[in-house]
């Protein structure tokens, strides 16, 4: 069921994903030469306004082909005939597209279950917080100059910021700001380091307060994926802690495992939290300035748009091929560390 699941979340992402490049394409006067879910040989296609809309055999991926890679079409309607400006913002939004469904998401999830406000019911004893004289009622405002919005916030720096074990902490009680220093411990039977705050659960909230909210769990998620990569770039994590294709499907059979006997209703909000998680990931993922990737492209007509005058398409083709070859590596070792951590 899992795998099913997966393959129907995963899809639904990656139409909207190219749904942006689509929609802008057109609205830039671009030819679309094919709209595609998948990967591999076409299972079944239809042309429609001159776009051929396919499904292919492997469910993974998907395209939205303008002939962006052919230099040398300068016809009417060929992507590379464009302004840069134009080119610019079809390549940047498949990524905002895969951030704004995250946030569309994130507001049916509030509308359905509230969200969780950075005001503490309390705190416990033995910890800084509780020694810093905060009480029930206050409400954080920052950690080391970051600004938190929901509880989330809170807990991500944290988590991702092991080594600092001195935090500064802004709060909010009765109308004045307040500045405590705080000790990040591990007391006996912790397993991470706590300050010591208690979280005062989820508050609902109406429509506005929705969308309000929705926008602050997209930053809390960007800013996940921001500290993720740092903590793999400097070395807090590893290789072996990624997951590609086989984990996150073996996460998505383990949340509809787990909500499955609360009802649909849950099954849904869990998997629509997933999915926020997912597509958020891949928007800021895709914006990096890597090869191949959307971001890499943006580079170049970055450039482009600087130096007035095009990078030659020969040495811009073999960099995204580079870089195409070692995405082609990482996600086979990726998968190999999930084939191993299900045995």
């Amino acid at each position: 069921m899992g795998i099913i699941i997966a393959i129907i979340l995963f899809s639904f992402i990656i139409i909207f994903h190219e749904l942006g490049h689509f929609l802008l394409a057109k609205a830039n006067g671009i030819r679309v030469d094919e709209f595609s879910l998948g990967l591999g040989p076409t299972l079944v296609g239809k042309e429609i306004g001159g776009t051929k809309f396919c499904i292919k055999l492997l469910p993974f991926g998907g395209a939205c082909m303008m002939g962006e890679d052919d230099a040398d079409d300068m016809s009417e309607g060929s992507f590379n005939s464009k302004s840069v400006w134009a080119r610019i913002s079809v390549i940047a939004a498949g990524p905002v597209f895969n951030l704004i469904l995250a946030w569309i998401m994130s507001v049916i999830i509030i509308l359905f279950v509230g969200y969780q406000p950075t005001t503490i019911s309390g705190v416990s004893e033995g910890y800084s917080a509780e020694e810093q004289g905060m009480q029930a009622g206050d409400e954080i405002r920052e950690i080391n100059g970051r600004r938190v919005y929901i509880w989330n916030d809170i807990s991500l720096y944290t988590l991702t910021h092991p080594n600092e074990t001195t935090l500064e902490v802004v709060y909010e009680r009765d109308g004045e700001e307040y500045t405590a220093v705080l000790e990040a411990r591990q007391l006996e039977g912790d397993t991470s380091s706590k300050l010591g705050v208690i979280s005062s659960g989820s508050v609902e909230t109406g429509v506005l307060g929705s969308l309000e909210y929705g926008v602050y769990t997209v930053r809390y998620w960007i800013t996940y994926a921001i500290d993720s990569l740092r903590m793999l770039v400097t070395g807090q994590v590893g290789i072996r802690d990624m997951s590609g294709p086989v984990g996150i499907v073996s996460a998505v059979d383990s949340v509809y495992q787990a909500a499955a006997p609360s009802g649909l209703l849950m099954v849904i909000l869990n998997l629509m939290n997933f999915g926020v998680f997912i597509s958020a990931n891949l928007g800021v993922m895709n914006l990096l300035p890597i090869p191949a990737l959307d971001g890499g492209r943006l580079v170049f007509l970055i450039v482009e748009a600087v130096r007035r005058k095009r990078i030659p398409p020969e040495k811009e083709g073999m960099v995204h091929f580079a870089g195409f070859a070692l995405l082609m590596v990482l996600m086979v070792v990726v998968m190999y560390n999930d084939i191993l951590r299900l045995f």
